[in-house]
């Protein structure tokens, strides 16, 4: 059939849809005749009879595979479109332009079927609905997807072969550089640069931990190079990433790998296919080959430095601890469970955060849970500690002749990296100034912006300068021959440099790891011990026991004095009343704390001591507190103790300090009296008429010489005194104001 006569009006009344695709973003920018020659199938479909107004174009899947992995837009909708049953024709290239994958591309060619639609390519127009056609569609795209196997194929060997010499050029991490000779790798010429990374491998060596190193970097105000696709280097502020990246790649070790990773295909929760990048471990990579160009360390320390950081990680139930932590618990990550195997975990508890260790292993046991082990740590760790220094005493001498230079390295490390960063931004200052004295002096739009530049660098040079002065000046004193005579004689007793303030419990950690493998606990609580087996990584084993229960202490008990006066005091007063009486006289617990109310109670129930009951109703000549007093007499509480304190009235005290107890007799009722009785006069009268001082009057009144009573209501409230007829009296008295 001809292709023309495939062509019905009920096509040319549908679009005409032109698909345009190429697989990548670097075929679209450079093949661009290949593109070109896509848009061009417009025209095409313009001569076999559709409308400019119908043709449309889709090429939203430029820079986009067909292999079926990536969703591709420009595709979908035109599936859609196809499925509506509005589309007459697609027009394309080749079979390939479409799709890379059998199972799009039939089911294109089934949509194609089912709704009158046509397919067109450079060799002809098919009819997906007629055998013949869809058996050479079918073909081509068997073809097509046959064709990017073997490309991938051929392009994937010719890289392996090429990466199996070292020759193969992929992108090098900062500090290192392609050099002219095939596979040839050098070290990045700028020292900074170099200067930073060998910084990152030495840090690690002392601390052990990548966030320490980066730590490191943060605290010291220090740039990292960061390098740039055009092989620009910025120094930029340091993370954990790029330092982390550093000690895990094998090229700063010398070695050259390839294939680290694995391309694999999954079907996601929606059902496409998609890819993902899989880490292998070494042994699977493709291609390594050590000692392969200079390197910053070399495959020993690189294996080292995997198996440290791997030992890092936070362990999971069987595996060991991480890396060393903050605490006081020396045996984080030794400590193993007699019992079951496990490594132990650490709790702090207590005011000052006493360490312990306990196995997380629980079972149940009269219906709760329970540990498997559970001991504190203090005693543990003291034993070990014991053990580990006697085992190490030979090695003292040269560990304290390698500690000796280890203040000093550090600081011409810190201070080499301030120095080259100094070097760096000067040379930075006068590349800006060459540049802003070639400019013409015409040109001010250029000579300005040259300027300001000039004026940054010249100001971040300053800064670098003014750091490194800094950093000389904290520089510690270099130690002269004495000191270090006292250093070699402190390294002879390696007791006194463990128990130095100025070791931290991250030091001593780092120094039992370095010789033990492993220390198991198991508590024998029937002969309450501890039994330790330690495990050296020379393969040496030894055992202790250490005593983890003390003998229990005598009994605390609280002097014999105080029960007795707790004795008086509880036929009087509340345990409240007591316990401030107590306090008051300075006494203490028998654990040294003040006394509380239910501490007096516990006291009491201790000795059996009867609780205070109050009584019921009140009867003559009982003794009464100072408000019920007060409340019987109608008077204010305060005045009762102000005549107390004046000695009107008497008062009962059980011990120095309690409260002040009132007889209510008759007597004392006949003191208060509502009006003031003849003869009696104000106290200041008094000492008018006597002529002497108040505190005379009312001693006069403690002996009984006066008699006194209290006026409880009208003007005149207070205290009266009683004068004696043959004393004189006030109003007696002739007047001195006449003449």
């Amino acid at each position: 059939m001809s292709d023309n006569l495939k062509i019905q009006d009920t096509h040319r009344r549908r679009s005409a849809y032109i698909y345009i695709r190429q697989s990548s973003a670097s075929q679209v920018l450079l093949n661009r005749e290949s593109t070109q020659r896509q848009y061009q199938l417009s025209e095409r479909a313009f001569q076999l009879g559709w409308a400019k107004t119908q043709i449309k174009i889709i090429d939203e899947d430029l820079a986009q595979s067909g292999s079926g992995v990536v969703i591709r837009q420009g595709f979908g909708q035109m599936t859609q479109e196809v499925a509506l049953g509005q589309v007459g024709i697609i027009l394309c290239l080749e079979a390939s332009r479409i799709a890379r994958n059998n199972a799009e591309w039939y089911r294109l060619l089934e949509l194609c079927a089912v709704t009158d639609t046509l397919i067109g390519d450079l060799d002809g127009l098919y009819h997906p609905g007629l055998f013949n056609d869809r058996l050479l569609l079918g073909l081509k795209g068997t073809m097509a997807e046959a064709e990017l196997h073997v490309l991938r194929l051929r392009l994937n060997g010719a890289i392996r072969n090429k990466a199996k010499r070292g020759e193969l050029r992929r992108g090098l991490p900062v500090g290192l550089l392609w050099g002219e000779g095939e596979g040839e790798v050098i070290f990045h010429p700028d020292q900074a640069v170099t200067g930073a990374i060998r910084t990152v491998f030495t840090k690690f060596a002392e601390l052990g931990s990548a966030r320490q190193v980066w730590l490191w970097f943060q605290s010291e105000g220090l740039s990292f190079p960061h390098e740039r696709p055009n092989g620009q280097i910025l120094w930029v502020k340091p993370t954990y990433v790029s330092v982390h990246a550093v000690l895990s790649n094998p090229v700063y070790a010398g070695a050259y790998a390839y294939g680290k990773s694995r391309c694999e295909r999954y079907v996601d929760e929606t059902g496409r296919v998609r890819k993902r990048a899989r880490l292998l471990p070494m042994a699977q990579w493709a291609v390594l080959i050590r000692d392969h160009h200079p390197g910053f360390i070399d495959w020993a320390t690189f294996e080292m430095n995997q198996s440290r950081l791997a030992s890092n990680t936070h362990p999971g139930p069987q595996q060991a601890a991480g890396a060393v932590r903050e605490g006081s618990a020396l045996l984080q990550g030794l400590a193993t469970c007699g019992r079951c195997g496990r490594h132990l975990r650490v709790y702090y508890q207590g005011k000052h955060s006493t360490p312990g260790y306990y196995c997380a292993n629980s079972h149940a046991f009269n219906g709760r849970g329970i540990w498997c082990l559970r001991v504190g740590g203090v005693r543990v760790d003291r034993a070990v500690v014991e053990t580990f220094l006697e085992a190490i005493s030979p090695a003292g001498l040269e560990a304290s002749i390698a500690a000796q230079n280890l203040g000093e390295a550090q600081d011409q490390s810190t201070l080499k990296q301030f120095r080259l960063q100094v070097e760096r931004a000067r040379y930075e200052a006068e590349r800006a100034e060459r540049r802003f004295r070639n400019v013409e002096p015409e040109n001010r739009l250029v000579a300005r912006t040259l300027e300001t530049e000039w004026e940054n660098k010249l100001h971040d040079q300053r800064t670098a300068e003014a750091e490194l002065a800094h950093k000389e000046q904290e520089q510690r004193l270099q130690l002269n021959d004495k000191q270090r005579e006292q250093i070699r004689a402190l390294g002879s007793d390696l007791k006194t440099v463990w128990d130095a303030p100025t070791t931290t419990d991250r030091d001593r950690k780092e120094l039992l790891r370095s010789l033990l493998e492993e220390v198991k606990i198991n508590v024998l609580s029937d002969e309450s011990k501890a039994h330790l087996i330690m495990r050296w990584k020379t393969s040496a084993v030894s055992e202790l026991d250490v005593l983890w229960r003390s003998p229990r202490p005598a009994p605390i008990r609280t002097d014999e004095e105080t029960i007795e006066l707790m004795r008086r005091l509880a036929v009087h007063h509340p345990d409240t009343v007591i316990a401030g009486v107590l306090n008051r006289q300075g006494r203490k617990t028998a654990r040294g704390e003040n006394f509380t109310a239910n501490r007096v109670a516990s006291l009491r129930s201790h000795w059996k001591i009867p609780r205070y009951q109050a009584p019921t109703q009140l009867a003559t000549g009982q003794l009464l507190t100072v408000e019920a007093a007060a409340q019987e007499l109608g008077v204010a509480a305060s005045t009762l103790l102000r005549w107390l304190n004046d000695g009107f009235i008497g008062g009962e005290q059980v011990t120095p300090g309690a409260p002040w107890r009132i007889r209510m007799t008759n007597e004392l009722k006949k003191l208060i009296v509502p009006e003031m009785p003849p003869g009696y006069v104000t106290v200041f009268q008094a000492m008018r008429i006597l002529g002497v001082s108040r505190q005379t009057v009312m001693q006069r009144v403690k002996r009984g010489e006066l008699s006194v009573v209290h006026v409880s209501r009208g003007k005149q409230k207070g205290l009266r005194i009683r004068i004696l007829d043959d004393q004189p009296q006030l109003f007696d008295q002739p007047s001195t104001a006449s003449v």
